[in-house]
């Protein structure tokens, strides 16, 4: 019955659920059932890449629409593929590996309905510990750069998050292949941006997958995306953001 719900409402959708996913077979009938729900005319589109475990089948039969790479096509780009699919009026970002119930997910959605272009999610990860993630200071730092303190440790890298298509194009699809640099682009050009929900979704993520000397798999591909992120910045807003210099006299150093 889900199944023919998601296919009667994909050619009208209002909201389009985008999922990457790699071998996530244990998960992705959940993490889709919830989605399922956000609204009424709902399309799940669901992007497995380098999937060999049976997680297409699974989504496809749960009534998703499946878009299948057979080779892995590197962190968060099922995001930019999913993006370039959809046909709904506001995009809902998820993980193919965290289950959140439909009750968490609405109010990303409610949130660009009533004008937010970028919904956040709340979480800003454990802060007060006497060493603080680098992944985390991260975050705080591009925010800080950003010259939205306000967001602390808030950013597209993490779902769920929601936009709606006018910032889309803003951003551009592309971008969401590397979610800091999404996020620049977001608070750069002036779009709404907002925590609106929190979601503890790091005591939820499977992703606590170390390798043996106990760091995270993901963590220098993160700081990267953060360091791009910067660039970018430099890039829209100049060599300082549009800091002034105050008392410093750079000249006398030529």
């Amino acid at each position: 019955m889900k199944a023919t719900k998601l296919v009667r409402n994909a050619n009208r959708p209002k909201v389009s659920v985008i999922i990457p996913v790699m071998n996530e077979r244990r998960t992705i009938r959940s993490v889709i059932a919830q989605a399922a729900n956000v609204h009424s005319q709902v399309e799940i589109i669901v992007i497995a890449n380098g999937s060999r475990d049976g997680t297409a089948r699974i989504a496809r039969a749960a009534g998703a629409r499946v878009l299948v790479y057979p080779q892995p096509l590197g962190h968060d780009v099922g995001r930019t593929i999913g993006a370039k699919a959809a046909k709904g009026d506001i995009l809902l970002f998820l993980d193919g590996d965290i289950p959140i119930a439909s009750a968490n997910l609405t109010p990303f959605v409610k949130a660009v309905e009533n004008g937010v272009d970028v919904a956040l999610n709340r979480y800003t990860g454990p802060v007060h510990h006497m060493q603080v993630h680098s992944v985390i200071l991260a975050k705080h730092a591009l925010n800080i750069a950003l010259a939205r303190p306000d967001l602390k440790g808030v950013s597209m890298t993490t779902i769920p998050h929601a936009i709606n298509r006018g910032a889309l194009r803003i951003i551009g699809a592309g971008a969401l292949s590397v979610p800091p640099c999404a996020h620049v682009r977001a608070v750069a050009n002036g779009l709404k941006v907002e925590a609106v929900h929190h979601v503890n979704v790091g005591s939820t993520n499977p992703r606590k997958r170390k390798r043996i000397d106990g760091k995270d798999p993901l963590e220098h591909v993160i700081l990267g995306d953060h360091a791009e992120a910067i660039h970018s910045l430099l890039t829209i807003k100049g060599p300082r953001a549009n800091r002034i210099d105050k008392i410093r006299r750079r000249e006398w150093l030529v």
